[in-house]
């Protein structure tokens, strides 16, 4: 069969990727979105689009039924489910077929044999594939305190208690002593639940610091299936990952024929037709065990596109509609290195809390070899109910270290205005020694904590772009001034005080003097004069700014009283520090407030009760993931705000901490 009209059940970037390829082959395309999603990129892309009301993925992405209800709408005759959401629900692939549309993926068969984590590892043990001891807890059994620990002994420690339905870290938790496991367990489960509608959870021995190491398999109808070479995905937070590239720096030719090898038998055991990748840890010594099959896309998809100039897209679709792998496929080649780093919007030094809100630019720098996959743009706004993944960003150079290089000058000249990222942090991974010699594994983040990564920014830094930020002001006040535009800001007859702005940055005040004269410029920050300051030229979005005999172009960028400045030395955001402030009441001292909205799913204490500082008060959800608001101080419970299935937002008042007398 042909596909004329192709579906895309998805949203963001992977929507917008699978739009691309399937216009260059000539196929029409349909989105469906979210309310939220109404003028996202993805939507504008596609030729027509069909709405999902509500906002909540249960009530939108995840409703099979919606979506087969707008292919018929529309005459879509294949579906392409993307990753995430329906993308490895056998109902669903079982539903688009009785509706006698083209599911752009496995066979149900083999989704159904990978669904469970549980089953597929027994599968593949049978097929020879090396897997780790482990042991199940079904969702329907009650969490026996006496037999969890039984279990987990059985296996020995550390062990990893992870969901056997779903993925991308939700419902996994590191256990390394019997103390910890019923807890794990609960939380793991609960989480699990919520995430993907089943609580069983299974237990498994862990490796430490393993290698992440993941083999692109792709199958045909015809009986075929080949590996196309593995990705590298150890740099994790959370149990995600950040950085992945291909090939791995850990892997020879002899490793990669093994790993190969033991997928491509993985795919057989399951008669696996499109894309596939079959996931293992690899310890230290280059042995390695499965860990799972993901029967759909991955998202680190491009470094293999990359690397083997293939379109896995477009290979998905000539596979559904029935060809059998090409040539270029079957006889695929590595050329180069290629790294793919996922921008989110999240703050590393917060444990990678996620942000939300609007994205007043988004600009990443078109270099050589450099591509992006994003589905925002400027004005694009970050909500609560999706992965906060603003994009990913994918260098290809002849060698590693080139591919790192490309991808870092990328990233460091980015702008991005709007809710935090991990940038910075990325940037620091990819200019990091060890990174750059090849030794990656799943502990790299936990050896190279964020904030000592990325490290505070240079005081001299802070002083250029406040400076710049005042400059820029005065020139736009000036450029909006309705007589004598030419004369200098602040200018007097008689020598006056000079002119003030002050900022915050983070937790750093920006205290700005400036004086300026006809080709003069006299500047200092907290009290301290910047030696040899001249503007060369100033506008309200760009400075052209010399300090110490150091010549820079400053970018400019104010949204309220939020000032965005870029320049070679980095990134800062500002902000205005009022002069009059508004008089307000201010939260209570001991005050925890929820950092973004979410919704309350464990109050661990209660009114009067003693806490010791860093105790979890309360566990919120938000963006698919568990977040742990604790205590900031040892003291009692005086007030406790919220319960169980409360909704809360950003800055609410969840408890108050009165703290203990010394």
């Amino acid at each position: 069969m042909t596909v004329h009209k192709l579906l895309v059940a998805n949203r963001g970037e992977i929507a917008e990727r699978v739009v691309r390829s399937a216009r260059a082959l000539d196929i029409a395309t349909v989105a469906v979105h979210s309310d939220p999603d109404t003028d996202a990129l993805f939507v504008e892309a596609a030729d027509e689009a069909v709405r999902l009301p509500g906002a909540a993925p249960s009530e939108t992405y995840l409703r099979a039924d919606l979506i087969i209800e707008a292919a018929l709408l529309t005459g879509a005759d294949a579906i392409h489910p993307g990753y995430g959401f329906l993308s490895e629900n056998a109902d669903f692939a079982r539903a688009c077929a009785a509706a006698g549309i083209t599911f752009v993926g496995p066979p149900v068969e083999a989704i159904e044999a990978m669904g469970s984590k549980i089953a597929a590892k027994e599968l593949m043990e049978k097929a020879g594939v090396p897997v780790l001891p482990g042991a199940t807890i079904d969702d329907a059994e009650e969490v026996d305190a006496a037999a969890v620990s039984a279990l987990a002994d059985g296996i020995g420690y550390p062990l990893l208690v992870k969901a056997a339905f779903g993925g991308g870290g939700r419902g996994m938790r590191i256990v390394r002593s019997a103390s910890e496991v019923v807890d794990a367990v609960t939380g793991a489960r609960r989480e699990a639940a919520s995430a993907f509608g089943d609580g069983t959870v299974f237990l498994e021995r862990f490796v430490e610091d393993p290698r992440h190491v993941e083999v692109q398999i792709f199958g045909d109808t015809h009986g075929t299936v080949v590996h196309l070479f593995e990705r590298e995905c150890s740099i994790q937070r959370r149990y995600q990952k950040i950085v992945e590239e291909a090939p791995s720096p850990a892997v020879d030719d002899a490793l990669r024929t093994r790993l190969g090898d033991a997928a491509v038998a993985a795919g057989a055991a399951i008669g696996y037709t499109g894309a596939g990748t079959v996931e293992f840890v690899m310890a230290q010594d280059g042995e390695f065990f499965f860990l799972e099959v993901n029967t759909r896309l991955q998202v680190e998809h491009p470094v293999t596109e990359e690397i083997t100039g293939l379109d896995l897209v477009a290979l998905q679709i000539a596979v559904a509609e029935g060809e059998p792998l090409p040539a270029e496929v079957t006889g695929a080649t590595i050329t180069g290195h290629a790294i793919e780093a996922r921008l989110y919007a999240e703050d590393p030094g917060r444990d990678y809390l996620p942000g939300s809100g609007a994205l007043h630019r988004f600009s990443v720098p078109a270099l050589p070899g450099v591509r992006v996959d994003t589905g925002v743009r400027d004005g694009s706004v970050v909500g609560t109910h999706y992965d906060p993944m603003l994009a990913k960003v994918i260098a290809h150079g002849r060698t590693r270290t080139e591919a790192a290089r490309k991808l870092a000058r990328a990233l460091s000249e980015a702008e991005i205005h709007g809710p935090v990222t991990n940038r910075d942090l990325l940037v620091a991974v990819l200019r990091e020694p060890e990174f750059l010699a090849g030794r990656t594994d799943t502990g790299y983040l936990t050896r190279h904590e964020p904030t000592a990564l990325v490290g505070p920014p240079a005081e001299s830094t802070l002083a250029v772009h406040a400076l710049a930020a005042a400059l820029a002001d005065q020139a736009g006040r000036r450029a909006g001034a309705a007589v004598q535009q030419p004369v200098p800001s602040g200018w007097r007859n008689v020598r006056s005080a000079a002119q003030h702005a002050e900022y915050r940055a983070g937790d750093t005040d920006l205290d700005v003097t400036y004086r300026l004269g006809r080709g003069t410029l006299e500047a200092g920050v907290n009290g301290t004069a910047l030696p040899g300051a001249a503007v060369l030229a100033a506008t309200a979005d760009r400075v052209d700014l010399q300090v110490g005999g150091v010549r820079r172009a400053v970018r400019v960028h104010r949204v309220g009283d939020t000032v965005h400045v870029d320049s070679a030395l980095g990134a800062t955001t500002l902000t205005e520090r009022a002069r009059l402030p508004e008089p307000g009441t201010d939260a209570a001292p001991g005050s925890l407030l929820a950092p973004m909205p979410g919704t309350v799913v464990r109050v661990a204490t209660g009114v009067g009760q003693q806490v010791e500082r860093g105790a979890v008060v309360v566990v919120f959800e938000a963006m698919k993931m568990e977040h742990l608001v604790r205590a900031p101080v040892a003291g009692t419970v005086a007030e406790l705000g919220v319960q169980v299935g409360d909704t809360v937002e950003s800055g609410e008042v969840l408890a108050v901490i009165e703290e203990a007398q010394a």
